[in-house]
């Protein structure tokens, strides 16, 4: 058992602070291969912002691969927003979030 922020938890059970219930759904092997400094942002959000053919582009990488990090340029959403940000896109893409961290987010096929 490993200790997280005051809780007892399982060896292969993954807290994190922006999760609610679901992400103890996701396997200790995908959370570690998102926290991989290796793991390079395939997807960045520019200036023209989240547009259909962008979110296209991460609908189609999600078919190729389980986990797909995008990164979105520094200043185009404010930091309050990108919480939302991040669901809407998981939601539009038909993936789960299982990491945001600043200005990224690493997104895993359901």
């Amino acid at each position: 058992m490993a200790a997280s922020a005051g809780l007892v938890v399982a060896p292969n059970t993954t807290v994190t602070n922006t999760g609610g219930p679901e992400m103890t759904d996701i396997p200790a092997h995908i959370m570690r291969q998102a926290k991989s400094h290796d793991f390079r942002a395939s997807v960045r959000i520019g200036k023209s912002g989240l547009t259909e053919t962008l979110l296209d582009e991460i609908r189609q990488q999600l078919q190729s691969r389980d986990l797909v990090k995008v990164k979105v340029n520094k200043g185009l959403f404010e930091r309050e927003q990108r919480s939302e940000v991040w669901q809407y896109v998981a939601e539009q893409t038909a993936s789960q979030l299982v990491l945001q961290r600043g200005n990224i987010g690493v997104l895993w096929r359901r």
